[in-house]
């Protein structure tokens, strides 16, 4: 048996409930994948997009409609060592990838004001453009469970607003174009033992900003997500299940007891009919 195979054998078998499930659920509960799809499965080099291609490839195996797949990786602006280092984690993955070169981490490197929103733009951008070249109609990223509700504390804590990370979203700047989250259910911890298990190593980062400052992947530093990860950790000592519950209170939210609200744009106060109630 091949790595690559043995490797695959431990997403359906040894972690089939933590992994292989949870992809399975968050793709039919939210409709992911539909008949005629051709997905662009979007690679940054870390442990959580490498992980969803292989289960993309596993799906397509066991697949209950036909779809297609292209394995694209951008490549903003890594060294030769991590870029040879996807290289080699996709030879080993058996995932037949498509690299392309950008220059945005040269583009933003001397942004002072929000660098981190604007790359994040840049690199959708390309994405979503070189996944339309290659005739696909969906992007997949491969956000975890986690980046959910880290997400969730970012936007009350430092934006003022309640929002969530959406496990799907229709592309307004690229018509016909939908970003979905397959990896949505799965949780990071699972990720990284599945990783160890397999003594695989990826890129801890696809962002050369944080690399640089923050080598040690345990260090949450002056990050605002490895803050909330901290934090998380801390909380989830007490709370066993806090981390599941700031997910399910996104999925459960009473208008009722909002002051407002806003909705596709608009914004409803609960001012707007408190008489006629």
């Amino acid at each position: 048996m091949e790595r690559y195979e043995e490797i695959e054998k431990t997403i359906t078998k040894s972690y089939r409930k933590e992994i292989w499930k949870r992809f399975i659920q968050g793709i039919s509960e939210f409709q992911m994948v539909n008949e005629g799809d051709k997905i662009a499965v979007c690679i940054s080099g870390g442990k959580d997009s490498f992980l969803m291609a292989k289960c993309f490839q596993e799906l397509k195996r066991h697949r209950k409609v036909n779809f297609d797949l292209e394995f694209i990786v951008m490549n903003p602006g890594y060294s030769p060592k991590n870029e040879q280092m996807i290289l080699e984690n996709a030879k080993i993955l058996n995932i037949p990838i498509t690299m392309f070169h950008t220059e945005i981490f040269d583009t933003v490197a001397h942004i002072e004001e929000h660098p981190c929103y604007l790359c994040a733009r840049m690199r959708r951008g390309y994405l979503y453009e070189k996944a339309k070249s290659l005739g696909c109609n969906k992007i997949a990223l491969g956000h975890h469970f986690n980046d959910v509700i880290e997400t969730v504390l970012m936007g009350m804590f430092y934006g003022a607003q309640t929002q969530t990370m959406m496990p799907k979203v229709k592309s307004t700047s690229h018509p016909g174009m939908e970003l979905i989250r397959p990896m949505y259910y799965v949780r990071e911890e699972d990720i990284i033992r599945w990783k160890k298990r397999n003594d695989l190593e990826f890129l801890n980062c696809a962002c050369r900003f944080t690399e640089e400052n923050y080598k040690d992947a345990n260090d949450p530093g002056e990050s605002k997500r490895r803050e909330m990860k901290l934090l998380i950790k801390d909380l989830k000592k007490k709370y066993d299940n806090i981390d599941i519950n700031i997910f399910r209170s996104m999925q459960n939210v009473n208008l009722d007891t909002l002051i407002s609200y806003t909705k596709r744009g608009e914004v409803h106060h609960f001012l707007d009919d408190y008489d006629k109630k």
